[in-house]
């Protein structure tokens, strides 16, 4: 196993401990920080592992399945953690959740017709934003921090749905193949 891919196994590894030390009290006060340690970490190592990837022609399949599987679980984990710690609204969280369902129903019946769909610009924000709003959150500072955060999940939001359209209108074609 290549180091990109070693990199995202760890990332999936860190997500119960991350959740484990987001929804209980067993380190007290450190947990939130322990917790972001754990995400910032775990976020990092999904810029890491494609840059390495890439860099060092080390793109695998199992890199290609397990990569984005492991980013989704890792935001997905977080998101609803948040909604449990009364953070974050759930019908945000569904249609974010929602739409990482539709792109990947989109890609599975795309891959069925040999067409790869690669990440978007847009898909890339929506994850930066959607890290950037998770770590906000985590840390919440209140006051008015409590205005970033609401900016920060706006526009993880928006992303969220742009991203969508974005990746519909440019591969509509998958939809149209084999008779649907």
């Amino acid at each position: 196993m290549n180091l990109p891919n070693k990199l995202t196994v760890l990332r999936v590894v860190m997500v119960p401990f991350f959740v484990f030390f987001m929804l209980t009290d067993v380190g007290g006060a450190a947990n939130k920080w322990i917790a972001l340690v754990l995400f910032c970490v775990a976020s990092f190592t999904d810029f890491l592992d494609g840059q390495i990837a890439r860099k060092e022609n080390l793109v695998t399949n199992f890199g290609k399945f397990m990569d984005p599987l492991a980013d989704k679980l890792l935001v997905c984990s977080a998101m609803i953690c948040l909604i449990e710690m009364g953070k974050l609204s759930a019908w945000i969280v569904i249609i974010i959740i929602a739409r990482e369902f539709i792109i990947s129903g989109f890609r599975l019946v795309a891959s069925d017709s040999g067409i790869v769909i690669a990440a978007s610009y847009w898909g890339k924000f929506k994850t930066v934003f959607q890290m950037a709003m998770i770590i906000a959150l985590i840390l919440d500072f209140g006051g008015m921090f409590d205005v970033v955060e609401m900016i920060l999940t706006g526009v993880a939001l928006v992303l969220t749905v742009i991203s969508l359209i974005d990746y519909i209108v440019k591969n509509k074609q998958v939809l149209t193949r084999g008779g649907m």
